[in-house]
């Protein structure tokens, strides 16, 4: 069959028979049906293609509609009156009275979170849910880490298991005596004596909610929203309980207050007090216990540290010689170590090391079995790790005075 119908020559001669004209235009019309068919699809895909680009066409200019349109504040209802709504903005603060329809005004309650344009006019009602932030750090996965894990702490983790999981779990022990559970317990010690580590093991044995933060997650820039954040933890804990509330660092909001007047201090302290009022204010706790762990005791406001607050103030130290012996055990379990190696003689040698600084011997013995190409440990290599930390804490040491 030929391309086009130009290339089909009209035998139209005087000599040419009726027979073959007629299957020369057959061949000719053929053709043209062919190309008629082909025309058809290219139409059909330019009207899909002209469809494709009129959607993009209508979601791009519905998109710079929206852009040209000045953006919506967030604000509060404080208060609903005859006049109309008392809202306050958020970030700067403004209160302002606005009038609503009458429908709005039945949906609105006081504390409601609303949308206002430039001129404060409620646009629309906006979900009263708590902040992101506070729904983030609640852990959906319990920790790898159990009470076997911890090494040197026994009294401690007694006293963390009264205190949080003793409650939770038989809490009719306290009602048979007639007394309160502990309300709050707080760690408090050097640096990798394993404050964390006791709050993870309560949280992989417990049922309960577990909710983490740190304490420098609630410093904020604008005025309320580290309270805010606040009373949002609060309430994800109350709509999960129970549940235990874990602050590390909680020396960042809760150190001692003083006459600074600086707007962040300021601000620091406002998120204090509302953590003060969370933990012992007028509104029930519910049945949520807090951990609170902080390397510097020194530096916490005393307002924090009473009873009913805190009821334990549990000092994690650094680990004596059968406390390192214990923990070297517990971190050379799953390692390939040689029958040489002497724990006890390392918990002696290892003098003043805590329980992170155990880790990190056992692992740089490993390493330097690795680096010699064996797959066992030796004692000799114990002995070389436990050098290059204590250089290097000593290093970290020298240079925390020359910048003190």
């Amino acid at each position: 069959m030929t391309d086009t119908v130009d290339d089909v020559d009209l035998p139209y001669e005087d000599e040419t028979s009726k027979q073959e004209k007629i299957q020369t235009l057959e061949e000719r019309l053929e053709i043209l049906e062919s190309q008629n068919e082909e025309m058809r699809d290219k139409l059909l895909d330019a009207n899909a293609e002209n469809n494709k680009y009129q959607q993009k066409l209508e979601r791009l200019s519905h998109e710079n509609k929206k852009l040209k349109q000045s953006p919506l504040f967030v604000a509060t209802v404080q208060e609903i009156t005859d006049e109309g709504v008392v809202i306050k903005q958020h970030g700067n603060n403004q209160e302002a009275l606005t009038e609503v329809t009458e429908e709005m005004r039945e949906e609105l309650t006081p504390d409601d979170r609303v949308a206002v344009n430039n001129s404060l006019s409620i646009v629309k009602s906006l979900s009263s849910e708590t902040d992101v932030r506070a729904r983030v750090m609640e852990v959906t996965e319990s920790p790898e880490v159990g009470y076997e894990d911890i090494g040197g702490l026994e009294d401690q983790l007694q006293e963390v298991r009264e205190t949080v999981e003793m409650p939770l779990d038989r809490p009719e022990m306290f009602d048979d005596v007639g007394i309160q559970p502990p309300s709050g317990v707080l760690l408090y010690g050097p640096p990798g004596t394993g404050k964390t580590m006791l709050a993870k093991a309560v949280a992989n044995k417990t049922d309960a909610t577990f909710i983490k933060m740190a304490g420098s997650e609630l410093v904020h820039k604008f005025i309320g929203e580290g309270a805010k954040l606040v009373r949002d933890l609060f309430e994800v804990a109350r709509e999960h309980e129970p549940a235990v509330l874990f602050i590390d660092e909680i020396d960042a909001i809760a150190a001692k207050r003083t006459e600074s007047k600086t707007s962040g201090d300021a601000e620091v302290q406002r998120t204090m007090m509302q953590l003060l009022s969370e933990m012992d204010g007028f509104e029930d706790r519910g049945d949520i216990r807090i951990i609170a762990a902080t390397n510097r005791f020194d530096m916490l406001d005393r307002a924090i540290l009473r009873p009913g607050r805190f009821d334990r103030l549990i000092e994690v130290p650094k680990p004596d010689a059968e406390g390192r012996e214990l923990i070297f055990e517990i971190h050379t379990r799953d390692m390939n170590v040689a029958d040489d190696v002497d724990f006890a003689e390392l918990a002696t040698l290892a003098e003043e090391a805590s329980g992170a600084d155990v880790k990190a011997i056992c692992t740089e013995a490993g390493m330097f079995a690795i680096r010699d190409d064996r797959t066992e440990i030796r004692m000799e290599d114990f002995r070389s790790a436990w050098e290059k930390v204590n250089a290097e804490s000593d290093g970290v040491a020298d240079v925390s005075k020359t910048f003190a």
